[in-house]
């Protein structure tokens, strides 16, 4: 099994992070997704070094939680936010599967996408501001590596509603027992690290990212016949917001 090649692909493909390029072939690409959750592995880091510098300088809060919320945007690109938006526009159409489908495809942003997409953020800079104050932002970095590794779960487990795509390439040819089993472990260890850490957090954090898990599936089967690299990107967003907004809340309590 050759490691390093899928790894720079998954990394060059899902994040910002500069990386030596590979052709896409079939050996290399049935194993990239194995390595998605790395991606979360960065982000963490990244977040938990700007609160480090915040802590020592005294930042306000309103500035660490605007960098913070950008830090995800910033490591990756923008790739899944892109999806959220998309799926909502194509959700908020209300109009028939093959419309949708077409909508996820279309590069333009609708007026749904732009405000939905806001709210993300606001949302967002609250909750890190409120993290922030009650210092649970070591909490927060599991995260990313969990919705990553659920994420791709759904993308090798679920039918692919177009049959083609960026997502298709990457499942087509892949090792799916051995993919599930790396992708599981990745969503295992970074449930019990997050537990091990902050027990309550993360098992709220874990029982609220299954539940998303499980309206994901069922909304993409009822509206999309299946899950796109879009429908992905929206998961991910949406895995880590409502994740964000739970920890925050179960802080609050302490």
């Amino acid at each position: 099994m050759k490691i390093v090649e899928p790894l720079f692909i998954a990394l060059s493909t899902y994040s910002r992070i500069p990386v030596p390029q590979f052709t896409w072939t079939e050996e290399n690409t049935k194993y990239a997704l194995c390595w998605f959750p790395v991606v979360g592995v960065f982000c963490g880091v990244a977040l938990w070094i700007w609160y480090l510098f915040c802590q020592s300088f005294q930042v306000h809060d309103f500035f660490f939680a605007a960098v913070a919320t950008s830090i995800p945007i910033l490591m990756t690109g923008g790739i899944h936010m892109d999806g959220f938006m998309d799926t909502v526009d194509a959700l908020s159409s209300h109009q028939a599967r093959e419309r949708k489908l077409e909508i996820l495809k279309d590069s333009h942003s609708g007026a749904f996408a732009v405000i939905f997409c806001n709210l993300y953020f606001l949302i967002s800079f609250g909750v890190y501001c409120g993290l922030y104050r009650n210092e649970k932002i070591e909490a927060v970095g599991f995260l990313f590596v969990l919705s990553r590794g659920l994420s791709a779960i759904c993308a090798v487990t679920q039918k692919n509603a177009r049959g083609s795509g960026m997502l298709q390439s990457y499942t087509i040819h892949i090792h799916r027992k051995i993919a599930i089993f790396w992708l599981l472990m990745s969503v295992i260890l970074s449930l019990f690290a997050m537990i091990l850490c902050f027990p309550f957090e993360g098992i709220v954090a874990g029982c609220i990212a299954f539940g998303t898990v499980l309206y994901y599936i069922s909304m993409t089967k009822k509206e999309f016949g299946g899950v796109t690299g879009d429908t992905s990107g929206f998961f991910l967003q949406t895995c880590e917001l409502v994740c964000l907004i739970s920890v925050y809340f179960i802080s609050c309590l302490d």
